[in-house]
């Protein structure tokens, strides 16, 4: 099924104000009179767009003459062979004092910093690292929630030229170990605990077990959040932060410049199909991209307070930070996004007059669910734009952005993913917003459509590809010498082209519509169908607050063909009878195909995510197969699983 052409757009830019937009000025800058054509030129000629958005964004460092090397080879490209800068410098460059981040821990820890605090607590880190022998090249892991400090310990690990790597304290010891085992850090930050949903959880014995089994640690710090003196004695080589070196206002960190691909993170797949990828960022890279995605696509000016929801384990907390090289103010968060009764997201927004508001789908579709009417209960005046990933945004999930947040409101739905650290596709403000779409494909993205045959395809469901090099491609991964794992996961499907592995249409507004991954579209009868089509339809019932969708290999013993099999989580008090599976069925068929209708519909009482909050349809499929789920530690819930398996209902 193909969402219908919308008539009108829910959103257009205002055109008394859309020329103080900086895409509009951008426009203007390069001559460009529309996005088609701005487009168009990015990635025609990407040594002409990129020293332009250098320039534009006013990014510190020496650009050097050449921009792109091998610009024909993907993998292979290399940009900007002669640049040296730092990202940390970029983002620690602005010589004001205003704010640079206010921190809430759900409603029981509040506080600010400014931007000579932030620089004196970097300051003090760096010094640390800098004693235990920490260098260029060398690693530092963060243990940690999305607290002032892990973004201290990131900038203070990137001036010096240091790789950052982080995951949040929800992930259990084996996947920890999963993921900074691989790449062997010298210093590990992590944290006494942290809040969820008011209730306190203690993270002690689990830092214990991780340093004692990662003997590349030369020290571990640990930063006080539950207690203003935790007992870190059986942590080895630990230090708590506060006895950490002094700084004076006056001592600034030192910024060491790298090359352009100097590598700046180290980052992970999901990890839910084997031990997790170790994805490699570079500081230029992530820095343009970053820059032109805040400026540009998103419209972020100096003083703009940024809010993302997002664990330091999801690709989204290093996009956030990045704001500070834009002059944002950064809106940290970390808990539940429901605790406080469910609106305290939307008490940070109207307490901090937040400008920009980052969240997930599942988010939007929750708080639609709940009933909230946040443009009723809150003042959200100061807020210009909302951003939306992590799954694809439904129609019904844009309705209830305009109807109950904000009439007068960019809505970005925004798609990408750790691989690149950034986006694909995503907002525009200078451009409408169309019901259930994305709005464009961002600058210097080559982003198509391909069929299987590799033509390109509009109109039509297919491969989100890129058929050009950008950027902020990985520089590699960890611990791939010879690059073949790096040329697996992206560029066997097509030669010379990134393949992302998104079942995905490319619009008549130029817009884009993701549909799932494409390892999990289903096919029956050899139709390819993306599971949010499913997802859509099914969460419009009151009865069912999230479902999860697979392809059965069907008759038992083949896989020449599927049935399609739906789990749902039902609202506490609802039954899944007869009557609630027919009007699923209908509710299927009467706005799809008959191809779309589940054959069986079951309920479960969780459905598993990994810690990033995405489903995992492929792990379910694999449990209900009785094939063996690799590596559960990436998942947020994984004793949601047992609840798949030996189904009675899929046997017949």
């Amino acid at each position: 099924m193909t969402y219908p052409i919308e008539a009108a757009p829910l959103w257009r830019p205002n055109p008394a104000t859309v020329g103080d937009t900086r895409m509009a000025q951008f426009m203007q800058a390069t001559g460009y009179g529309r996005y088609a054509e701005l487009w168009q030129w990015s990635v025609d000629k990407p040594e002409e767009f990129w020293p332009q958005v250098w320039r534009f964004c006013a990014a510190v460092g020496e650009r050097g003459e050449t921009v792109l090397e091998d610009g024909g080879k993907m993998p292979g490209a290399r940009w900007f062979p002669q640049a040296r800068l730092n990202y940390a410098e970029n983002l620690l460059r602005h010589a004001d004092d205003g704010e640079a981040l206010v921190f809430w821990g759900e409603d029981k820890v509040k506080r600010r910093m400014s931007r000579s605090e932030l620089r004196r607590e970097v300051a003090r880190f760096q010094r640390f690292l800098i004693d235990a022998g920490v260098g260029e090249g060398d690693r530092v892991a963060g243990y940690l929630p999305n607290l002032p400090e892990t973004l201290a310990a990131m900038l203070a690990t990137t001036a010096l030229g240091a790789i950052w790597s982080s995951a949040s304290p929800d992930f259990g010891v084996q996947g920890v170990l999963d993921r900074f085992g691989q790449i062997a850090p010298k210093v590990l930050v992590c944290v006494d605990g942290y809040w969820y949903n008011g209730k306190a959880v203690d993270c002690l014995v689990k830092n214990a077990e991780v340093v004692a089994q990662m003997p590349s640690l030369v020290k571990t710090v640990v930063v006080p959040y539950l207690s203003n003196a935790p007992e870190i004695g059986a942590i080895a080589n630990a230090v708590a932060w506060p006895a950490l070196p002094e700084a004076d206002a006056a001592t600034m960190p030192v910024f060491k410049r790298v090359a352009f691909d100097h590598p700046l993170f180290i980052m992970y797949s999901s990890g839910t199909t084997g031990v997790p990828k170790c994805i490699v960022h570079c500081h230029g890279g992530v820095l343009l991209q970053h820059l032109k995605e805040h400026v540009l696509h998103s419209d972020v000016r100096p003083g703009d307070r940024l809010f993302y929801f997002t664990t330091c384990g999801w690709m989204m907390w290093n996009w956030l930070v990045s704001g500070l090289a834009a002059g944002a103010t950064l809106l940290l968060y970390d808990g539940s996004p429901f605790a406080a009764g469910g609106k305290v997201l939307f008490d940070y927004a109207e307490a901090e007059r937040m400008t920009h508001f980052g969240t997930s789908a599942k988010f939007i579709d929750a708080a639609a669910k709940q009933g909230l009417t946040p443009a009723r209960s809150h003042d959200l005046g100061a807020l210009r734009a909302m951003f939306s990933t992590g799954s694809p945004l439904s129609p019904e999930g844009f309705d209830w952005v305009y109807r109950e947040v904000k009439e007068d409101l960019p809505l970005a739905s925004i798609s990408g993913g750790t691989d690149i650290v950034s986006c694909f596709v995503l907002g525009n403000p200078v451009l409408p917003v169309y019901r259930g779409e994305i709005q464009c494909r961002g600058l210097g993205m080559a982003v198509e459509v391909f069929d299987e045959d590799g033509r390109p395809l509009r109109g039509e469901k297919g491969e989100l590809v890129c058929t050009r090099p950008f950027p902020v491609m990985p520089v590699g991964f960890w611990n791939d010498a010879d690059g073949s794992k790096y040329r697996a996961a992206y560029f066997e499907r097509f030669d010379n082209i990134w393949c992302h592995g998104d079942f995905s249409e490319l619009t008549a507004h130029d817009g884009m519509i993701i549909y799932g991954r494409s390892d999990a579209t289903l096919n029956p009868g050899g139709v390819r169908i993306g599971t949010a089509e499913i997802y859509r339809q099914v969460e419009q019932l009151p009865e069912v607050l999230e479902s999860l969708v697979i392809g059965q290999d069907w008759p038992p013993g083949r896989n020449d063909d599927v049935r399609v099999v739906l789990f749902v989580k039902l609202a506490e008090g609802a039954v899944l009878d007869a009557t609630l599976i027919e009007r699923i069925k209908q509710q299927v068929r009467a706005n799809t195909t008959p191809r779309h209708v589940p054959a069986k519909v079951v309920q479960v009482t969780d459905i598993p995510r990994t810690k990033s909050g995405k489903i995992v349809e492929l792990a379910v499929r694999n449990v209900v197969h009785e094939r063996p789920v690799k590596n559960v530690e990436a998942l947020a819930n994984p004793e949601a699983l047992e609840g798949f398996r030996r189904r009675p209902e899929l046997a017949d």
